[in-house]
């Protein structure tokens, strides 16, 4: 049986404890999702490294899972946009059973081999497009599906599973197997499972945009101000990056149609919003190699 599906042997009364200690023993189980990601950093780190210069070359992030896992993959690819600019073409979710069952689950959906690799085929995947393939159980057919038809046009697939030799951790190009054991409500892969495979969705995508110069230093300099809170986050990142003060800040975001990148530019190299466009275009978005031109 696998480890995900096997029933606890740990509290076993879990219905009968009184609140505070049912919240401590659920949240003492979550704990274990870190450590399960951390004894997998080696092969995360070895996906970034395989994902950076297929992205980098144009190819796009395409997440494949069902139920919890396909639902993370929807969410990790819908915040690229508005925290890294990332274009919303070039992160593209599948989840069995249609964008619909990101609601209402759709029973059965998850076990249908050959719509997983009909959906992904409609993507028209390429060499340079990476394939998230999420799947607690490792089993799963419409996620095997998937990876089927990404592995006949050569794109990169990415397995992340929760349970170690599995179809999906053998068949991907890269396999991150998240040893979370048991579930505290036997067999409810929502719970730590699922918070791992969210662990490492985030780190995969901003380790990527990291490679991908969407940061400078530690800080988020290519996010969309698409309201007033994020309007505000570029003027204080741009004063802290740069040293001026509110009003400097604000003057020369409204300049450069509020993108950070090139507001620090402009302030640390005195440069119109044109001229700090032109250099980070020539070092691909690299604000410190465009700050050392």
């Amino acid at each position: 049986m696998l480890k995900t599906e096997t029933p606890s042997t740990q509290h076993t009364d879990l219905d009968l404890y009184p609140v505070e200690d049912l919240v401590d023993a659920l949240l003492d189980d979550q704990a274990l999702a870190v450590h399960a990601v951390k004894a997998a950093s080696a092969s995360i780190s070895a996906a970034v490294a395989a994902m950076a210069p297929r992205i980098a070359a144009g190819g796009r992030l395409i997440y494949v899972g069902a139920g919890t896992s396909g639902r993370l993959g929807i969410l990790d690819s819908a915040e690229l946009f508005p925290t890294f600019s990332w274009p919303h073409e070039r992160a593209v979710a599948l989840l069995a059973g249609g964008l619909g069952a990101m609601f209402e689950a759709v029973e059965g959906a998850e076990d249908d081999l050959s719509r997983g690799a009909a959906d992904l085929r409609l993507l028209y995947p390429a060499y340079n497009d990476v394939i998230l393939l999420v799947a607690a159980s490792g089993t799963t057919p419409y996620v095997l599906g998937a990876m089927q038809s990404a592995r006949t046009v050569g794109s990169l697939t990415v397995g992340i599973a929760n349970n170690a030799g599995t179809p999906l951790l053998a068949g991907c190009d890269v396999g991150v197997c998240l040893d979370t054991g048991a579930e505290i409500i036997s067999g409810s892969t929502r719970l730590k499972a699922g918070t791992a495979q969210k662990i490492v969705l985030n780190t995969l995508s901003s380790a990527l945009m990291v490679r991908l110069h969407k940061v400078y230093g530690n800080l988020m300099v290519d996010l969309q101000a698409t309201n007033a809170k994020l309007t505000e986050r570029t003027i204080r990142l741009t004063m802290h990056a740069t040293g001026v003060d509110a009003a400097a800040a604000r003057a020369a975001l409204e300049q450069c149609q509020y993108q950070v990148k090139v507001a620090i530019i402009m302030l640390l190299k005195q440069q119109t919003a044109d001229q700090a466009q032109s250099l980070l275009d020539q070092t691909n978005g690299n604000v410190r190699a465009a700050l050392s031109a």
